[in-house]
């Protein structure tokens, strides 16, 4: 077997699927995806089709993310984001109206969903910039 893959060119690497240490950056956020996920969601029954919206719309949060600032120029917003490297361009979304206040009892399902987006964004966004946050040593 390590001939044929040595004739293919095939180069294995051991990457255990539990360990966090060996795959910790895409591990890490895979734990942030479902610890807010569930948070956010709750008790809550989605059919199907709510649930792969929901799941798109959190990858669009997920994939906006900031990795790095385009530019050295402090006044230069733009940042790189995962998204640069799927669609070559920065990620953008349709403005929705703010359903978070609304009871969720009260809510149509497809209010529901956008609330679930719009508090997985709020939760997501808040704690993420924190970890982004360089602080002074001392």
């Amino acid at each position: 077997m390590s001939l044929a893959a040595e004739r293919e060119k095939i180069k294995w690497s051991f990457n255990p699927p539990f360990a966090l240490h060996f795959g910790g950056l895409w591990e890490s956020g895979v734990k942030s995806f479902e610890t807010h996920l569930r948070r956010v969601v709750g008790d809550q029954v989605l059919s199907l089709e709510e649930f792969i919206t929901v799941l798109a719309q959190v990858e669009s949060v997920l994939n906006s993310r900031p990795l790095c600032p385009m530019s050295t120029d402090p006044s230069d917003l733009e940042v790189l984001s995962p998204g640069h490297f799927l669609t070559m361009e920065p990620l953008v979304s349709v403005p929705t109206h703010n359903v978070t206040p609304l009871p969720v009892n009260r809510l149509y399902r497809w209010q529901l969903v956008q609330r679930i987006h719009q508090d997985f964004w709020k939760r997501w966004h808040h704690e993420y910039l924190h970890t982004l946050q360089q602080l002074p040593k001392w």
